[in-house]
C-alpha cells in the first residue's frame, strides 16, 4: 500500500514537472500547428480541383493564349504532385519545395485571370464569371488560412526557443517549425503586366460558347 502511494507521489510530482517545464504547453501547440496545416492544405487543393474546370471553360474561348493555359496545367500538375504531411513542417527543403509549387500556381492563375480582361465574350460567360468568383473567395480562404498557421507556428516557435522552455524542446526533441516567407510567394504570385494593345489576340474576340 505505501508502495503504490510512493508511485502515485512520483506521478504526480512527474505530471507537475512536465507542466512546468512547458511539456503540456508544447503538445497543445503543436496540434495547433497540425490542424492549421491541415486547413492551409485543404484550401490549396480546393483551389486545384477548381482549375480543371476554369481550363475546360477558357479552352472555349477563340485565340486564347495557349501559353498561359499551358503553365495553369503545369503549375497545377506540379503543385499536386508534392505529398504533404504534418512531418513536412519540419522537413525545410519539403517545405519550401511545396510553398514554391504553389506560389508558381497562384502565378499562372493570375496571369490566366489577367489575360482573360482581353476576352468580353468569356466574361460575359456566366460559367466563367461564376468560376472567378469562386476562385477569388477561395484565394481569400488561402490567405486566413496561412495567417492562422503562420501565428500558430510563431507561438510553437517561441516557446521552442524561449528559457527555459527550451531545454524541454531539446530533450524531446521538439525543434522549431518552418513558416512562410510570404515575400518571396508574393513576388512569385504577383499578376504580371499584361499590354494588351500588343497582344495577337483582337481586341474583340469572336464570340464563341465556352464550354462548361
Amino acid at each position: 500500500m505505501k508502495y503504490g502511494w510512493i508511485k502515485l507521489g512520483a506521478a504526480l510530482l512527474l505530471a507537475l514537472l512536465l507542466s512546468g517545464c512547458g511539456y503540456n504547453r508544447f503538445q497543445q501547440l503543436d496540434e495547433a500547428t497540425k490542424s492549421a496545416w491541415s486547413e492551409v492544405v485543404n484550401q490549396y487543393q480546393r483551389r486545384a480541383d477548381l482549375v480543371p474546370n476554369i481550363v475546360a471553360t477558357v479552352k472555349g474561348q477563340a485565340n486564347f493564349e495557349q501559353e498561359t493555359l499551358t503553365k495553369v496545367i503545369e503549375a497545377r500538375a506540379k503543385a499536386t504532385s508534392i505529398q504533404v504531411t504534418p512531418e513536412t513542417l519540419n522537413d525545410p527543403a519539403a517545405f519550401q519545395k511545396f510553398q514554391q509549387a504553389q506560389g508558381e500556381l497562384s502565378g499562372a492563375l493570375s496571369r490566366l485571370m489577367a489575360v482573360s480582361e482581353n476576352y468580353p465574350t468569356l466574361q460575359a460567360n456566366q460559367a466563367f464569371r461564376d468560376l472567378r468568383v469562386t476562385l477569388e473567395g477561395t484565394e481569400n480562404r488561402i490567405t486566413v488560412a496561412r495567417g492562422r498557421y503562420i501565428q500558430a507556428v510563431q507561438a510553437y516557435n517561441v516557446l521552442a526557443r524561449s528559457f527555459p522552455t527550451n531545454l524541454t524542446a531539446m530533450m524531446f526533441s521538439y525543434k522549431p517549425k518552418e513558416n512562410f516567407t510570404v515575400s518571396n510567394e508574393a513576388e512569385i504570385a504577383a499578376p504580371p503586366k499584361v499590354d494588351f494593345g500588343q497582344m495577337n489576340a483582337p481586341a474583340t474576340a469572336p464570340a464563341v460558347a465556352a464550354s462548361q
